[in-house]
């Protein structure tokens, strides 16, 4: 079995990491509902756990996707990354009070989006070569 390049793999680990990240999200609102709205958490419990859920579920298609070599994961790794630094950037500026370390986070979701797009890269051209390799005998 061929096993794939580091970067794949990293991304693999990335996408894992924030699913992971997001199903504990999602555990936690529900499992502590009450007392989050008790104290007006914001945003509200359900917004939480609603959002967790389709970002867990987003990435748990993308795992699946990557691992078995489909070839619209890249399409859906592009969408699936700007849709969550959107969503991320739209929490932090709408929901959140202001953190002294912008520049960090702007860093970060910068170079996480350079490594994506990056490796989406080598996965379009994988994809490529494989239709390549079994043409359709007509």
């Amino acid at each position: 079995m061929n096993r794939p390049p580091l970067r794949v793999t990293l991304l693999l680990w990335l996408v894992l990491t924030l699913s992971v990240w997001n199903g504990l999200r999602l555990w936690t609102s529900l499992a502590w509902h009450n007392i989050l709205d008790e104290f007006s958490a914001q945003p509200s419990s359900t917004v939480i756990a609603v959002s967790s859920a389709i970002w867990m579920v987003t990435g748990i298609i993308l795992i699946w996707s990557i691992w078995q070599k489909k070839a619209w994961a890249a399409n859906l790794l592009i969408g699936a990354s700007a849709g969550y630094s959107i969503w991320y950037w739209s929490e932090r500026f709408i929901r959140q009070t202001p953190h002294p370390n912008w520049l960090f986070a702007v860093i970060v979701n910068l170079a996480l989006l350079v490594f994506i797009l990056y490796t989406t890269k080598l996965l379009m051209r994988e994809a490529h070569e494989r239709k390549n390799e079994n043409p359709k005998i007509e």
